[in-house]
């Protein structure tokens, strides 16, 4: 089993910058891929960003790329989310995962190819 807990959201202005964390525990956390999504009021959960156990490959959505860069620390069992540039668009419910199945430099950014969700930590960025 594996608890994730994500910290470090809040409100913040155009164009400012947050980092979010995700700390783990419980399966052994170095060999998990892990992912980040998000979910506005009102729209589906959708794929942010992900990383390899080895942090040696990562994969971005298209409307973060650029602003957002996704690391890991496994010997502090945490995944992190350093978001800069921030939108007004990028306000929603984040959420870490960890990828079910991990294989060679598969990263998926579907939602039910994760499991073991945290509670989430709202982001807010106003205009």
């Amino acid at each position: 089993q594996v608890q994730l807990v994500e910290s470090g959201g809040g409100l913040v202005q155009t164009g400012g910058s947050l980092r979010l964390s995700c700390a783990a525990s419980g399966r052994t956390f170095s060999a998990g891929y892990m992912g980040w999504f998000r979910q506005a009021p009102g729209k589906e959960r959708e794929f942010v960003a992900a990383i390899t156990s080895s942090g040696g490959t990562k994969s971005y959505a298209d409307s973060v790329k650029g602003r957002f860069t996704i690391s890991r620390d496994n010997a502090k069992n945490t995944v992190f989310l350093q978001m800069n540039s921030l939108k007004p668009d990028d306000t929603a419910v984040y959420y870490c995962g960890a990828q079910k199945v991990n294989r060679g430099y598969y990263l998926s950014s579907k939602s039910y190819e994760y499991g073991y969700w945290g509670q989430g930590t709202q982001v807010t960025v106003s205009s």
